[in-house]
């Protein structure tokens, strides 16, 4: 089963205006975050929204069959791209979706919005 980094891009945060980007602070972060997560072997795919706005910039880690998480609150930087595919790789290795917070990359700590049950199979 593959896990999936869905990325919001476009998330934007409440200076976007005022820093007269071009690109969403959500887009920034894709364009960074999808080659990471490719060479992880890690999916991912791009929405227009994750309703998570006064979260920006926001991800959701997901697999079938597992807990799924919702963060956000992210700088559109390396260093939060390289933290979020660290973690979705952790996702991936475990049978449940749940990693122990002693496992969590830095980057991600206070990053957390929401968490999923899995759905029921039937």
């Amino acid at each position: 089963m593959s896990t999936w980094i869905t990325i919001c891009d476009t998330c934007k945060r409440e200076d976007w205006a005022e820093r007269g980007v071009p690109d969403t602070d959500g887009a920034r972060l894709a364009e960074l975050l999808e080659p990471m997560a490719e060479a992880a072997g890690l999916r991912t795919r791009r929405v227009s929204c994750l309703m998570g706005c006064t979260h920006g910039c926001n991800v959701a880690i997901q697999a079938g069959g597992k807990l799924s998480y919702t963060l956000g609150r992210f700088e559109p930087g390396a260093e939060a791209a390289a933290a979020i595919v660290e973690y979705a790789g952790l996702h991936a290795a475990s049978e449940t979706g749940q990693v122990p917070f002693r496992q969590w990359p830095q980057g991600v700590k206070g990053h957390f919005v929401t968490r999923h049950p899995p759905l029921p199979e039937s």
